[in-house]
C-alpha cells in the first residue's frame, strides 16, 4: 500500500531513519506519505526523509496493524513444517528502501533446523544489503523475531561484507 496523499500523524511515534537506523520521534501533526507496508512495518516519507514505523504503531498513521505469519503460526509438527514456517516468515522481512524480501534478495543463504532437547534450533546465515548499513541490525532482528515465533531457538551468523564470516549472535 502506498498513499498518494500524505497522512497526518495522529500522535508522536518512534521511527527509525532509513538507512542509518537511528531512532527518532516523529511529531503529531506531521505529514507522512506511506511508501511501503510490507512485512508488517510501514516505510514513510516525512519532510523529504525516509523512516520506518513499526506495525504496532499503525494507529499513528490511522491504519490497522498487519498480522505477519509469525503471529498466526502454530508449533511445527515436523521438520518440513518448520522449514516452511521459517521460509514464510523470512519472506515477510523487507528492506525498508527496497520492496523485496530478504529471501528473494538472496540475503539468506542457509536456514537449517536441528532438533535438540525435544525442540528445534534454526541456524540462519545471512548477509546484509551493504557493509555498514544502519538498517542491517533491524533486518536481522526482524528475521530473528520471526524465527523465534516459529517456536524455534535461533543462532545467527551474519556476514555484513558478503565475503568473510561475520559475528555470531
Amino acid at each position: 500500500m502506498t498513499t498518494a496523499e500524505p497522512i497526518e500523524l495522529s500522535r508522536d511515534v518512534e521511527a527509525s531513519i532509513v538507512p542509518s537506523g537511528d531512532k527518532v520521534t516523529l511529531q503529531k501533526g506531521e505529514a507522512a506519505q506511506v511508501t511501503q507496508t510490507l512485512g508488517g512495518t510501514f516505510t514513510v516519507i516525512v519532510n523529504g526523509n525516509m523512516f520506518r514505523i513499526e506495525g504496532s504503531d499503525a494507529d499513528a498513521l490511522g491504519l490497522e496493524p498487519v498480522k505477519t505469519p509469525a503471529e498466526e503460526t502454530k508449533r511445527p509438527e515436523t521438520e518440513d513444517d518448520l522449514k516452511q514456517q521459517i521460509e514464510t516468515q523470512l519472506k515477510t522481512v523487507y528492506d525498508p528502501e527496497i520492496p523485496v524480501n530478504i529471501i528473494d534478495l538472496g540475503l539468506v543463504y542457509d536456514s537449517t533446523p536441528t532438533q535438540i532437547d525435544g525442540g528445534w534450533r534454526v541456524d540462519v546465515k545471512m548477509t546484509l544489503t551493504a557493509p555498514g548499513c544502519g538498517m542491517g541490525p533491524v533486518l536481522q532482528q526482524d528475521a530473528q523475531n520471526g524465527c523465534c515465533a516459529s517456536r524455534a531457538s535461533t543462532r545467527w551468523t551474519c556476514n555484513s561484507s558478503g565475503i568473510r564470516p561475520g559475528i555470531t549472535i
